[in-house]
């Protein structure tokens, strides 16, 4: 009798866990970090980065968030299959950190941003309380698309920008980077008490770009550096308008390969989310058909 190898069943990139609010901590003015755990963390597979996960919210009214049955890829469909008025709202957030505690128990931190006129995440993170139960669509496989942070194998240095809506992710990033390879870094937050200690084995060289410091913003600043010289790559995360303008200075005057720059809008200015993501589809769209250049990878 010929013997049999069974195969492992395949992982879906993401799927729904039903995780807890263990803590939270300010890190300052405009920062919120929500530890989030419980038993219902078990298979979350975060892998650093920039990785993402979107919390769902329930809407004015509803006591819980409405989720539909399925786990993984047909959960999308079956989300946008109910009224608009019933289904889930999403707020995607960037995988700060995850942690394996002595018990065996997991831990992702995921840090937001507060706003004086604050949209229902804000709310939502300044309302988290220890115990409260969510549902959060998010990684079961470390490495799926929603990582864009790639730097390729003959990478000489690495250029990362972000305002403080993707500060998480770029944090994540520098804790990812090898040991000794160069990085410029330009960080943008509102307040100087934002400020925070970052770790990296990377030879980084961080500028905080501080809004109530005067400051001026990165795209300015970024123009006016020096670089070193070798083989870039470059990761910019933030405002889209911003983005754009800095992804079109490295690839249209400072000469980067454009496939060694990776951009990604997590918010647009004055849009809330659902609007943002819907200007993104329809971007993308036109630049595969031959339209301009947009920014993807919304995660606000």
């Amino acid at each position: 009798m010929t013997p049999t190898t069974a195969t492992a069943p395949e992982v879906a990139p993401f799927r729904l866990f039903e995780l807890t609010v263990l803590r939270t901590r300010r890190l300052g003015p405009s920062i919120l970090r929500i530890t989030l755990g419980g038993p219902g963390a078990e298979g979350f597979n975060g892998g650093g980065r920039d990785q993402s996960l979107s919390v769902l919210l329930p809407r004015p009214g509803q006591s819980a968030a409405v989720v539909p049955a399925g786990g993984s890829g047909a959960w999308h469909e079956k989300g946008r299959a109910l009224p608009e008025d019933e289904r889930a709202v999403t707020r995607s957030y960037a995988v700060r950190a995850q942690r394996l505690r002595a018990d065996g128990s997991t831990e992702v931190d995921v840090d937001v941003v507060l706003h004086a006129a604050g949209g229902p995440g804000c709310r939502w993170a300044l309302t988290a309380s220890p115990g409260d139960r969510l549902a959060v669509l998010g990684p079961a496989a470390a490495d799926n698309a929603a990582v864009r942070f790639r730097p390729p194998a003959d990478t000489d240095w690495v250029l990362i920008r972000a305002d403080e809506t993707a500060l998480p992710a770029a944090a994540a990033a520098l804790e990812w980077l090898p040991a000794g390879l160069p990085a410029r870094v330009w960080l943008e937050v509102p307040c100087t008490e934002d400020r925070q200690a970052l770790n990296t084995a990377a030879k980084a060289r961080i500028s905080w770009l501080v809004r109530n410091e005067g400051a001026a913003c990165g795209v300015e600043t970024v123009r006016t550096a020096a670089l070193p010289g070798g083989t870039p790559y470059a990761w910019i995360a933030g405002e889209a308008s911003g983005v754009r303008a800095l992804r079109h200075h490295l690839v249209h005057e400072r000469g980067f390969d454009q496939e060694r720059v990776t951009s990604s809008a997590y918010w647009r200015r004055g849009l809330p989310e659902e609007q943002s993501r819907r200007a993104e589809a329809e971007v993308t769209a036109g630049a595969a058909s031959g339209g301009p250049e947009e920014p993807t990878g919304m995660k606000t």
